[in-house]
């Protein structure tokens, strides 16, 4: 029955099943983010201070719990039809859920207080990723010809991998080098990488698709070229050399400035492919940031932006970008119209105010006052997105078809 709510039916296909943890792991993270910043600026109630300490746990929780849900649920989703292959079985697909929020509740749980959180939570977030790559990287593997979108966000999960073990190492007591090596890690080697190889293939086909005449425009030396550049602002990032950030960063601006041009479709295009044009505007716009503070680090020596470049990245890219894909797979996928809904809408709208509140956080006078209020926004624009979903992927398909 099309009414009838199970959670039975998230084991139906990854996407239900990755998506549904994401959303969950998406509210929890952030509200008990937001309870510790009120709690930290207001003194309103008691919050524990954790180890590690909050603001590192936070990134880490967004960084390889909260995102990496939602990016497997997509890839163990589309990597067997990349590489023409049968879709993934199910016994594949649920360690990776069941370690993702199983990892997140526990760290969560050590946020608060319970002393063996965070180590376990370290502990079933490495069996979810270990899960996860293992039922990906055979596809590469079996494949007859050579899918490089694929093998790009391979490469990065592989990355990513390697900066959740970094923090495991920080976890067990290493030194505080290696929560800082995995936070940066997880950002330019994992998550960007990840996002653009997706927005490369992915939103010139969508466009293709809606617009009568639009020319879909990929060429792989886009692609070629992102990777030694991303990889040298992480690079120049872990050895702290701020100041030389620039010369990843301006080739950087220039080639997503480039990309946002030839991309946009200049015709009229429906709602829910302009949402996957405007969060990509996001990305000029955090190369501009990174930029400006690198030039003037060189020349002054301070700091001015602090981590504003950081979170146009994180909520203005990572959050739009989220938003729009995660409803647009929503939508197909449970036989829905390709249309955005008002959930879509609210939430796409009000993440872009929070992603300029909290880099206007940076440049205020009170900035714990302003984080609070844009992690407490991040929660009011996601929670109806977060309903809707949750009721889609506990519900059978519209149309009566399987998935």
């Amino acid at each position: 029955m099309a009414g009838t709510l199970s959670p039975r039916l998230l084991a139906n296909a990854p996407h239900r099943l990755m998506f549904f943890v994401g959303a969950s792991n998406l509210l929890l993270g952030m509200l008990w983010w937001t309870a510790w910043l009120v709690a930290a600026r207001w003194q309103m109630f008691a919050m524990p201070q954790p180890s590690p300490y909050a603001g590192w746990l936070h990134a880490y929780v967004m960084q390889y719990q909260m995102l990496p849900s939602f990016i497997f649920g997509f890839l163990l989703t589309v990597f067997p039809k990349w590489t023409g292959q049968p879709d993934i079985a199910r016994s594949r697909y649920l360690p990776v859920g069941i370690g993702l929020f199983g990892g997140q509740i526990a760290t969560l749980l050590g946020a608060l207080g319970w002393p063996h959180g965070v180590a376990l939570g370290v502990l079933l977030t490495l069996f979810g990723w270990l899960a996860g790559l293992s039922a990906l990287a055979p596809l590469l593997w079996r494949e007859t010809g050579i899918t490089w979108h694929a093998r790009s966000c391979l490469a990065a999960l592989v990355v990513g991998f390697a900066g959740l073990l970094a923090w495991t190492v920080f976890v067990l007591g290493g030194s505080p080098l290696w929560m800082f090596a995995s936070i940066k890690i997880g950002s330019f080697g994992f998550l960007l990488p990840v996002y653009f190889t997706v927005a490369h293939r992915m939103f010139p086909f969508f466009a293709a698709s809606a617009v009568p005449g639009y020319q879909a425009w990929r060429p792989m030396w886009v692609l070629a070229m992102f990777w030694p550049l991303v990889l040298l602002h992480l690079g120049l990032e872990l050895v702290h050399a701020y100041r030389w950030l620039w010369l990843a960063d301006l080739p950087l601006l220039a080639m997503t400035t480039a990309l946002c041009w030839k991309w946009w479709p200049r015709q009229p295009h429906p709602a829910l492919l302009a949402v996957l044009f405007v969060g990509l505007a996001w990305l000029p716009l955090t190369f501009a940031l990174y930029l400006s503070q690198s030039i003037a680090y060189l020349l002054t020596g301070v700091f001015w932006l602090g981590r504003a470049p950081a979170h146009a990245l994180f909520i203005g890219f990572f959050g739009s970008v989220l938003v729009a894909m995660v409803t647009r797979v929503t939508q197909g996928h449970s036989g829905r119209p390709l249309h955005l809904p008002a959930a879509a809408w609210f939430a796409f709208v009000a993440i872009q105010l929070v992603a300029l509140m909290r880099i206007v956080a940076e440049l205020a006078p009170d900035q714990m006052a302003w984080q609070a209020a844009a992690a407490a926004g991040w929660l009011l624009a996601f929670l109806p997105w977060v309903a809707r979903m949750g009721r889609i992927y506990l519900s059978p398909r519209i149309d009566g078809r399987p998935g």
